[in-house]
């Protein structure tokens, strides 16, 4: 029969031969040293010799007696027995013919090997395992190789499977009571109500209060912004992310919120007083930081799909629809620009080399050489039309795609106040002026008078100095708040949420 958590096989295989051992093994383990050989040849008869050699190097391999130590690989048997010059191995079949022969040579090696009795470190094993336990929330097969390798460690003679499996356990289910009963002992009796009522379905609604909180909002869209936003609102007015469980260790932390994440609702409230609410903790504890992951995740999509990239797209389209006209005034300039220069220049002789003066000496000749290739309406036309398309020369190329981005400000404007009030942003000492900055929007916004003194105009860098301070549509001394909001924090002074 298993074992509890462990098969068949595994319980079969546990502190036995599976297989015969490697020579690496062979070498570590059956190898016989000056002690080893002293103590065999003080037994007669070469069975009986082997015997003892065999039980010595078992012992050491798999840290325990076989019952009958004759049920070993050949392998071991024939490496022993030319240790010991004994031509005949198949004589080990004769050990142990007597009674009590195998018990009496394993008591000798036992005393001298000073192999210890499990018995007598069963206590310490049991509260090594119980720390263990509670510290990783490891599963109970996890545990059992760990106590196996924590005795492997030591002189100490493994026991029985059944005995070490039930060990574990029986801790381990300790260890879990005793997470439960710490997370209970947590709460005050409001928090225990509010906690019992998570799994209960209020009047109207068609499931809990549990299941409806868990469920994160996916859809990129201003509306479901603002529902994450709630989410993380109703989540922290709970009031019992704040318990301080800083004593648990978070990796025993994760298995209950892992049940109340992933179970169902009603067989959570099936559960015991301690378990239920310690589950109910556990779960609300990791809510309160996932529900802000989540709505900074959505976030990031909804600014990264549905402002940036639309900005950029709408951006290049509105490029391309304007280029025809930028190269024909281009082309129009510069050949005004030609007849100019080559009106001005100094001329030269071909034949002889001389420098004379230009050809022509004023502007009105000047303005008639250039009238005579491009008309100067059309010149002042072209000109227009660069002035128009061109981006000024202290702006950058990503003016135009960051100016149609302000001009998606309505998508954010519903949740931008609730996002500063809801999501509690830290920062480091470099980051403390854009948090600073973070929090001062909600102010400034839906007014039409913000002048630069209100904001902090040392965040704003490249084309978006122009669009905050020096718009067209702007008054003198006004700033376009919509832009400033937009503005992507330098390099080293990006808030974090706490």
């Amino acid at each position: 029969m298993p074992v509890g958590f462990l098969s068949d096989e595994q319980a079969a295989g546990f502190a036995s031969f599976q297989g015969p051992p490697t020579r690496a093994q062979l070498e570590k383990y059956f190898f016989l040293d000056d002690v080893d050989r002293e103590a065999i040849e003080s037994k007669r008869r070469d069975h009986n010799r082997l015997g003892f050699a065999v039980q010595i190097g078992v012992v050491r391999f798999l840290r325990r007696f076989l019952p009958d130590p004759r049920q070993v690989p050949a392998q071991v048997v024939d490496y022993l027995a030319e240790q010991l010059r004994i031509t005949d191995p198949s004589c080990i079949k004769l050990y142990g013919q007597r009674g009590g022969t195998a018990r009496t040579h394993a008591g000798e090696i036992e005393k001298a090997g000073g192999w210890i009795d499990f018995a007598e470190v069963e206590g310490e094993l049991a509260r090594w395992i119980a720390a263990r336990a509670f510290t990783t929330g490891e599963g109970p097969k996890a545990l059992f190789d760990a106590a196996v390798a924590e005795l492997r460690t030591r002189p100490v003679l493994m026991p029985g499977v059944h005995r070490l499996a039930r060990l574990v356990a029986r801790e381990r289910e300790k260890a879990t009571k005793r997470l439960w009963d710490t997370l209970h002992g947590l709460l005050n009796d409001e928090q225990r109500r509010v906690l019992a009522e998570l799994v209960e379905v209020p009047a109207g609604a068609r499931v809990s209060t549990l299941e409806r909180l868990r469920r994160p909002v996916v859809k990129a869209s201003g509306p479901q912004m603002e529902r994450a936003l709630e989410r993380v609102a109703e989540i922290a007015a709970l009031g019992v992310g704040e318990v301080d469980v800083s004593m648990i260790p978070p990796r025993r932390m994760a298995e209950p919120w892992r049940y109340g994440m992933d179970g169902k609702a009603t067989l959570i409230d099936r559960y015991g007083a301690e378990r239920k609410l310690a589950t109910l903790l556990a779960t609300v504890v990791h809510l309160t930081t996932r529900s802000v992951d989540d709505a900074l995740d959505l976030l990031d999509l909804l600014i990264a799909t549905r402002l940036l990239a639309r900005a950029k797209r709408e951006s290049a389209k509105e490029k391309l629809r304007t280029l025809p006209r930028v190269e024909r005034a281009s082309a129009t300039l510069a050949e005004a620009v030609r007849v100019l220069i080559e009106a001005t220049d100094d001329q030269v002789d071909v034949a002889t080399g001389e420098v004379l003066a230009p050809g022509l000496a004023s502007v009105q000749e000047v303005w008639a050489a250039i009238e005579a290739v491009v008309p100067r309406a059309q010149l002042t036309a072209a000109l227009e039309a660069i002035t128009e398309l061109t981006p000024p020369a202290d702006s950058d190329a990503d003016e135009p795609w960051r100016a149609m981005l302000v001009g998606r400000f309505a998508m954010v404007r519903p949740f931008l106040s609730r996002l500063c009030e809801v999501i509690q942003f830290g920062a480091t000492a470099e980051g403390r002026p854009v948090l600073a900055a973070l929090r001062s929007l909600p102010a400034l916004m839906g007014r039409k008078r913000v002048t630069p003194a209100e904001i902090d105009t040392s965040l704003l860098a490249g084309s978006w100095r122009r669009l905050v301070l020096r718009e067209p549509h702007l008054a003198e001394g006004l700033v376009d708040w919509k832009a400033y909001a937009f503005t992507p924090w330098p390099d080293g002074c990006e808030p974090h949420p706490v």
